[in-house]
Order: structure tokens, then sequence, then C-alpha cells
């Protein structure tokens, strides 16, 4: 497991000598390295790593939207479950081709096939957050990017899959590794893409008390 870094407290308005408030512990629901380097460019670190174990298996003729934020959701609320009085922060990213959800690739195949059906087209990548505040009030965002790649030749799907870097990411690739080459033109969030959009983070993490706006 990552060893989280401890963030500093957020600076007092009040006159000198007064109490310095101490904000809430600060928990991320997730182990994922990019969303955990991601939040670090706000300034802060979780005081802990708590995923969320849930069943992410898509719900029947469930819309790409309705998934991500369903997740999302549901992954706070199980963490905060067991951090009460803590400021909880999960996330769920979902490629989407029209209304189909691309899987999370467990395999090479999987990644080749994902690549295959992006080939030449545009789709969109969906991240949806949900914070829960100290008080119990849950608060979400959804960041939607389109992404078009270029048209992809058997080779470059081959030589992307024997990179092994699209294994366990939704949609078989990482646009902040090699498949960056395949972006023709990106519309919305690049950090989105990554996995934690850092302008909707910024706005909950505010509105749950642990940035200043």
């Amino acid at each position: 497991m990552i060893s989280p870094r401890v963030a500093s407290p957020i600076a007092s308005s009040k006159a000198p000598g007064a109490p310095v408030p101490t904000r809430p512990r600060l928990i991320l629901a997730s182990a994922s390295p990019r969303r955990l380097d991601l939040l670090a460019r706000l300034g802060l670190a979780p005081d802990a790593i708590d995923p969320a174990d849930i069943d992410e298996t898509p719900l029947k003729a469930e819309l790409p939207t309705d998934h991500a934020r369903r997740l999302a959701a549901a992954k706070a609320a199980a963490t905060a479950a067991r951090h009460p009085g803590c400021v909880v922060l999960a996330a769920d990213t979902v490629v989407a081709a029209g209304r189909r959800i691309l899987p999370k690739a467990e395999d090479a195949d999987a990644v080749a096939a994902c690549l295959a059906l992006l080939s030449g087209r545009r789709h969109r990548v969906l991240t949806a957050l949900s914070v829960v505040d100290a008080g119990g009030v849950a608060r979400h965002r959804l960041s939607t990017t389109i992404v078009a790649f270029a048209p992809l030749s058997a080779a470059a799907i081959a030589a992307y899959v024997e990179g092994g870097e699209g294994v366990g990411k939704a949609g078989g690739y990482a646009i902040q590794g090699a498949a960056e080459a395949f972006v023709r033109r990106i519309d919305g969030s690049h950090s989105g893409v990554v996995g934690l959009p850092l302008f909707e983070t910024r706005g909950l993490l505010i509105a749950a008390g642990l940035l200043e706006g």
C-alpha cells in the first residue's frame, strides 16, 4: 500500500495567537497512484488510503454516465461508513463508445479489443466524483471529456499491447503514457481522463472545507 503523506492544515484567518483550526482528515477511497499524484497537485495528501470494495458490474441497460455516478457514490459511502468525521474522496472512470461501457482491460486480449474498437473514432471518458464531508454530506460532480483517436494499424495496437501499460485501465489505455500519441484531439479535462479531474475535485474539496476558495 502507498504510504500516505500528511498535508498541512489550512491557514487561519484569525488574529495572531488564536488557535489554528485543524482540517478534517482526508481519506482517499482509491488505491490508484495516478489519483494520488493528481491530488498532490492541489497541495493535498490523504491521511489514509482506504479503497472501497464494491461490485462494479454494470446494471442491465445502465448508461455510462449513470454507471460512473453510481459507482463513485457507492465507493464514497462505503469508505465514509468506516471513517466517520472524515472527508472521503472517491472517483470512478468509465470509457464509453456510444452507449457501450468499455471494460477495465484485464489482459492483453482485452487491451487489443478496446483499441481496435476505439481506433479512428471519438469516445467519451467520464469521471464521476463523490465527496462526503466531515458532517456526512455527500456532493457529486461529473467530468466528461471527448477523446478522438487516430486510426490505429494492427502493428500499432500490437506494439502498445506488448508494452503492457493498458492492462488494468478503463478502455484499455493510459493517456498519460504511450497512448497519448494515439490522441488526435481532446475536448475536456486531461486530468479527468487520467482519473481525477482537478477542476471538479478542487470545487468539491473547497465545499468540504479542505481547501480555500
